[in-house]
């Protein structure tokens, strides 16, 4: 029990002193006392970063050692709904909650409709309260409202085509909107100084309320596209939550969750253990995670965390269990974990990776008095479409595949519509030096759609490596055919293409800009750049001079195979700019254009001009040169120049 809930023990321990001296006039109060001492439990069941992925997203395991044939396939939204019920049904006082980013980034089959479909589905599967996450902010913050509430969305002043299918609303030429209420405690309007939305959400269970505080991680203007948080302010997340528990206090309620679009990464031994946790979590660079400095500043009311964003699973609660495969049998042994909060106390925290491949079962106990969480037991669970469960195979729920089915009818033509081939598979994992193989074909293409003069005269291309999703471009078999669905999967956000001018010092400054520490950069990302360019930098160096070598050879990339038209130009050698003032045009996306990512020095570029979608450079890319009777495109190709960074000590 934790020490602010001493208070509300007070009226317990008086009416139990009546009842042991024998008053009569304490029998009722006494009877009463008896019915309402027993614990009160609660299912919470809860996931994060959806992303609209209504069809399952491949297969997954528990645990990193499983061999790639025994994971099973896991997700999609008719699974999903029904493993909720089935927790469900185990308990009639239960809640589904989230943790943010349940649209944007999506797959065709939700993005092409504006994410209605996972709304729709979201509302039949029965999630009842989500944190805004960043990606709810892709298409802007009038665009979120109008999923909550409903409507059609307007294009041009009418409704788009695409627009209000209701294949899981009301009825056709309809959107409901969403039943669940998206909450969002930092977000707060400039122009009001109110809450975007509702800043926490409450459920009674048995008398006693338990309130859910949502929010998203305050540094989304970062890496959202201006536009999408235009007249919005992010606050600290500690903070947020601190100022919020008088209040929630002052309405009786001892029982806090919050819900937070923010997370960390298990390291050694336990990457991969869905029920794993790691100490504090760690950042990607290997830093403390970001969440564990939110949860060491929390206020002890909170008694529980549930958080995403970094599409990581981890179950840092009291009834931890660390699965590993020893002679091909699974053997779990339990490891009590948690999240240190501001008096030390060990907070449970969970996450459920990311895609509905995992949703986290969660038991909470509470006191029908003294109305505080007194136990958390949590598991992190596969929604494995394979199970066969322990009375019946689990069944897919009728009502949502209807739904997903009928979306699916929808977009197959365009989906299904073959754009190039490949030889071997480009995912989106980076090497060593954070070049990915589905990164450099994206930046290639982008610098063949600007490369005309007419187009921008392009030299290079950058492409965020955050904008590259998972899984990148993988088939089943070689060559692989792939669809313009594929294509969408890793390319979701529809942004458009912008070349500008950058200077020699310029262009190294927006290559150490990849790095923590430089030029107010956060987090490293490392660019992926097109054909024609090659740089290396030092791991070791210091901020601001790990950029060691840049050599430019223009490359006409709008040919098979690529050809170079000039000699190689060195830009930067031993760390150094030998002709500063020396400009280049360069390709990236407007998101980058704008400062995303913390890539700052873009906004100082000139004479800026816009150019074609993302996704339709890609498609223009592979169809005109790697679609049959075209050879597929192979990144061992010579021509390619492949790998085009160097990591150095």
């Amino acid at each position: 029990m934790k020490p602010h809930s001493i208070k509300p023990l007070r009226p317990l321990l008086k009416a139990r002193k009546a009842c042991a001296l024998g008053a009569f006039a304490a029998i009722a109060a006494c009877a009463s006392v008896a019915s309402h001492a027993a614990p009160i439990t609660v299912k919470l069941i809860g996931f994060n970063d959806f992303h609209g992925t209504l069809q399952t997203p491949g297969t997954f395991g528990i645990n990193t050692t499983f061999p790639s044939a025994q994971r099973p396939a896991v997700g999609g939204a008719e699974y999903l709904a029904a493993y909720v019920a089935r927790m469900k049904a185990t308990n009639p006082l239960n809640v589904v909650v989230g943790a943010g980013d349940f649209i944007g980034a999506s797959p065709l089959i939700s993005a092409l409709f504006f994410d209605e479909p996972a709304v729709e589905v979201m509302n039949r599967i029965g999630l009842e309260f989500n944190a805004v996450g960043n990606h709810e902010f892709d298409k802007g913050s009038a665009e979120l409202k109008r999923l909550q509430s409903g409507g059609c969305k307007l294009t041009n002043g009418v409704p788009d085509a695409n627009s209000c299918k209701g294949l899981g609303s009301g009825a056709p030429g309809t959107f409901d909107g969403a039943r669940f209420k998206w909450l969002s405690a930092n977000v707060v309007e400039s122009a009001t100084g109110k809450t975007l939305f509702a800043p926490y959400g409450i459920k009674t269970f048995n008398g006693v309320r338990v309130a859910f505080i949502g929010m998203t991680l305050k540094g989304t203007p970062s890496i959202v596209t201006p536009t999408g948080v235009a007249g919005l302010s992010f606050r600290d997340e500690a903070d947020t939550v601190n100022a919020l528990v008088p209040q929630l206090r002052a309405r009786g309620i001892e029982a806090i969750v919050v819900l937070v679009h923010q997370g960390g990464f298990q390291t050694s031994p336990n990457v991969g253990d869905i029920n794993g946790c790691d100490g504090n979590l760690k950042n990607s660079d290997g830093s403390e995670s970001d969440l564990g400095a939110i949860v060491k500043r929390l206020d002890n009311a909170v008694d529980l965390v549930i958080s995403g964003h970094t599409h990581a699973a981890y179950n840092c609660s009291a009834n931890t269990v660390d699965v590993k495969l020893v002679s091909g049998v699974a053997v779990s042994t339990p490891r009590p974990t948690g999240l240190a909060n501001s008096t030390g106390r060990l907070v449970p925290v969970t996450s459920a990776s990311a895609f509905g491949r995992v949703l986290t079962d969660i038991d909470l106990t509470l006191d029908s008095v003294t109305r505080d969480v007194t136990a958390v037991s949590a598991t992190n669970r596969l929604v494995d479409r394979t199970d066969a469960g322990i009375n019946a195979a689990i069944t897919a729920d009728p009502s949502v595949k209807n739904v997903v089915d009928g979306y699916n009818a929808l977009v197959s033509p365009l989906a299904n519509a073959v754009i190039g081939s490949i030889t071997t598979a480009l995912p989106n994992s980076g090497n060593a030096a954070g070049e990915m193989p589905a990164g450099s074909l994206i930046a290639d293409a982008q610098l063949a759609a600007t490369q005309p003069a007419s187009l921008g005269g392009a030299v290079a291309a950058f492409m965020n490596p955050g904008g590259v999703r998972t899984p990148g471009f993988v088939g089943t078999a070689y060559p692989y055919d792939v669809t313009y669905g594929n294509a969408f999967t890793v390319q979701p956000f529809g942004n458009s293409l912008v070349t500008l001018t950058l200077t020699a010092q310029q262009l190294k400054n927006l290559l150490e800009q990849q790095f923590v520490g430089c030029l107010g950069q956060g987090t490293q990302r490392i660019l992926q750049v097109s054909n024609g360019m090659r740089y290396s930098w030092s791991a070791g160096a210091a901020a601001c001079s790990k950029i060691r070598e840049l050599v430019l050879t223009p490359t006409d990339v709008t040919v098979v195979p690529p050809v170079a038209t000039a000699a190689p130009e060195i830009v930067v050698t031993n760390g150094v700019v030998l002709n500063p003032t020396r400009t280049y045009r360069v390709t990236v996306n407007n998101f980058l254009a704008t400062g995303g990512d913390g890539f700052t020095v873009l906004t100082g570029g000139a004479s800026a001009l816009g150019g074609a979608q993302d996704i339709d450079a890609l498609v223009a890319y592979l169809s005109a040169g790697y679609k049959s009777p075209n050879l597929p495109y192979d990144s061992a190709l010579p021509a390619l120049n492949i790998p085009r960074i160097t990591k150095l000590p």
